[in-house]
């Protein structure tokens, strides 16, 4: 049996665990702020949920092992600034964007980038969290704090947001998911359509930019790689060095999820090109207390985080796979009364993005 420790024990951690089951790998996830650091043997596997960790008895032990696979990578993509900085060396598209120093003025990024402009911390800050807009008819100015610790982007006027999912082994092959549609509501990930026939002429476009990142990177295991959609060009927008939320669809609808590709890479356990099963929808369940009544429907896969509900939390997902257009919108007529009233303009948006 092989042994993979996850440093974290969040939701992405416990799905790792799930889909190491039938390959008979022992996932044990661990806590960021544990006190106690766990007993890892010289043949074991780290591998973690999240970017960047707290310094604790139990991370420090997991990050200094030396199968931390991919440890070099996290310094440079957990900052914004480094992350930033690669993908202009790759020559890949952005937002424009300019680091915020201590001399950097708003004048000088209205006047540089733009006359609205998110500022992002460079570490930390997920799920709208760790942004703050400044607009030039507003006369923002740059808060003290966010100075050395930020960077300016762009805002960007973008037709839709999408995401791609892609994985490396260790002999540098690499392979990809189809390409996710996904609607953002308030900074967090409300729901994901995949695959789309109309995204398919932006694929190779998608797998061209992150498999450069993955190449430059060294990179095993599985990434993922949020862009903009204007038009026919993709800017991206992060990176994920990790299984994703945008790729939760794949646990209904690939032969093989994002939690299972990440398991075989970092294993060395051989990848294949996925593949899809129908058309699936993942809809985050955000602040809202479970209702079994979810499990009736044939078409849903219920994943529930167990945590307590908080709101606008992430406690759990629903993955929606159907055959065709008209049973998914069969299955979504029988979710729409079981969530509440907030859920009304994701179903919509999702009705409106089926084929």
């Amino acid at each position: 049996m092989k042994k993979v420790w996850v440093l974290g024990a969040g939701q992405l951690g416990a799905m790792l665990r799930h889909a190491g089951m039938p390959l008979d790998i022992d996932v044990t996830p661990v806590a960021l702020d544990s006190q106690q650091a766990p007993a890892v043997s010289s043949d074991d596997i780290i591998t973690p949920e999240i970017e960047h960790w707290p310094d604790s008895p139990a991370t420090r032990a997991l990050a200094s092992h030396p199968n931390f696979v991919n440890r070099p990578v996290f310094g440079r993509l957990a900052d914004r600034l480094s992350q930033k900085t690669l993908m202009d060396t790759l020559g890949l598209a952005t937002a424009p964007w300019l680091p915020v120093e201590a001399a950097t003025t708003s004048d000088e990024l209205y006047r540089t980038i733009s006359d609205r402009v998110l500022l992002k911390r460079r570490i930390g800050g997920y799920d709208g969290k760790g942004q703050h807009w400044l607009r030039q008819s507003e006369q923002g100015d740059i808060p003290a704090d966010w100075r050395g610790a930020a960077i300016a982007e762009s805002a960007i006027d973008f037709d839709e947001e999408v995401s791609l999912v892609g994985m490396r082994d260790r002999s540098g092959q690499s392979s990809f998911y189809p390409l996710a549609l996904n609607l953002h509501t308030s900074g967090i990930l409300a729901a994901s359509i995949a695959p789309l026939a109309r995204l398919a002429p932006l694929q190779a476009q998608a797998e061209s930019m992150l498999g450069a990142l993955l190449d430059e990177l060294d990179y095993v295991g599985v990434m993922a790689m949020e862009c903009f959609r204007v038009g026919d060009r993709l800017l991206i927008n992060e990176l994920a060095p990790r299984v994703h939320n945008s790729g939760h669809w794949t646990q209904a609808g690939a032969s093989v999820s994002q939690f299972e590709s990440h398991l075989r890479a970092i294993c060395n356990l051989p990848l294949v090109t996925p593949a899809t099963r129908g058309i699936t929808v993942m809809i985050n369940l955000l602040g809202i207390e479970r209702d079994d009544r979810w499990l009736a429907i044939p078409e849903a896969e219920l994943y529930w985080y167990g945590k307590e509900v908080r709101p606008g939390r992430k406690l759990g997902h629903l993955n929606l796979c159907a055959p065709s257009t008209a049973a998914m919108q069969a299955a979504l007529l029988r979710l729409q009364p079981l969530l509440p009233t907030s859920y009304i303009e994701v179903l919509d948006w999702v009705n409106r993005n089926l084929p």
